[in-house]
């Protein structure tokens, strides 16, 4: 079977404001794992996508079990976010990833292009990418670099997050233990001020979510 790239063209955007100050071993380099593609993109080619996500640092691995402790202004409690079958989304097949806190029920559907990129295709009862104008964008590209920047959606007034990867050789302690080599991220929204550090380990996703007034760490992760 003949791999083909994706059939988007590249267009990237890089926050630097979100590169100021932060604590890295290396400098913005330009960007690469998303190169070629149009992000958001308005039109995704199912051709482009394959089943499941492995991408080494959003693994989606069915029957995996992420349990968080979040630390807030009400006190301490937990998330927990499971995987599951996803709907089809502007024709791709997706995977969901379901998360629960406080009896609250959020889904995000993700699909992985035949390049390991993942895309974010959409929140169940909030927007769907191919759907009144909403656009799916990148979730976590194949190889991070410092200096990547994109949008993971878009739609006005609805999701307009902006991600740069800030550093790839970062550490950190949670609860679930030490992680080495970690890919950080820095999230901020046009549509609220803040900003949102996350730290990505290699085969395990999410570890540590700090901003916006909360914190989110790692407390265990199985299957």
């Amino acid at each position: 079977m003949t791999v083909r790239a994706p059939r988007i063209v590249a267009f990237v955007t890089v926050v630097a404001a979100a590169l100021a100050g932060c604590g890295t071993a290396s400098d913005p380099s330009p960007p690469s794992g998303v190169d070629q593609l149009v992000i958001p993109t308005p039109s995704p080619d199912p051709d482009d996508f394959v089943a499941g996500v492995d991408n080494a640092w959003l693994p989606l691995p069915p029957g995996r079990t992420w349990i968080y402790q979040v630390v807030d202004a009400r006190g301490v409690h937990r998330l927990t976010m499971t995987v599951a079958d996803g709907p089809q989304v502007a024709g791709v097949d997706t995977t969901a990833r379901v998360t629960t806190e406080r009896g609250q029920t959020t889904t995000d559907w993700f699909a992985q292009d035949d390049q390991g990129n993942v895309w974010w295709f959409g929140r169940d009862g909030e927007w769907e990418a191919g759907t009144d104008g909403a656009e799916a964008g990148l979730a976590m590209p194949d190889r991070p670099r410092v200096g990547d920047g994109f949008r993971t959606a878009y739609l006005p007034g609805v999701v307009e997050d902006v991600v740069t990867v800030t550093a790839v050789d970062e550490t950190v302690t949670v609860p679930a233990g030490s992680y080495d080599d970690l890919v950080a991220t820095l999230e901020t929204s046009e549509r609220e001020p803040g900003a949102r550090q996350r730290y990505w380990a290699r085969g395990t996703g999410l570890v540590e979510e700090d901003g916006t007034g909360r914190v989110l760490r790692l407390a265990t992760v199985s299957g």
